[in-house]
């Protein structure tokens, strides 16, 4: 079976080896292990990356989108809150395909954490 795109692998939460779906246990919370071919996904370190990223991404989306509704429109202030789903949404998702993409990533690079030989 050839393995799945990174695209899809990370739109669809598919395991990096055999395409199989069950990458997630939860909205980001990664599986133990692949369901059909047995992967182990606790070995790969995603680490807080896709995080750190999507701080500086999302805030920017939603400070920009806060600003422009804010000067087209001048709308009350409760008008704003709309921006606490928004960001919600955008974080969940993001962090979603940001670590998908990521374990990918590390699964085709065969990328391990370092160890020092002796």
């Amino acid at each position: 079976m050839a393995e799945p795109e990174l695209p899809a692998i990370a739109l669809k939460g598919l395991c990096p080896r055999c395409g199989a779906p069950g990458l997630f246990v939860g909205p980001v919370r990664f599986a133990d292990r692949c369901r059909s071919c047995g992967l182990d996904f606790a070995a790969f370190n995603v680490g807080d990356g896709p995080a750190a990223f999507l701080i500086f991404i999302v805030g920017a989306v939603v400070t920009v989108g806060a600003l422009v509704l804010d000067g087209a429109a001048q709308p009350a202030w409760w008008v704003h809150l709309v921006w606490v789903p928004v960001t919600a949404a955008l974080t969940i998702g993001g962090l979603r395909l940001g670590k998908a993409w990521l374990l990918a990533q590390e699964y085709r690079h065969r990328a391990r954490e370092g160890r020092i030989v002796k």
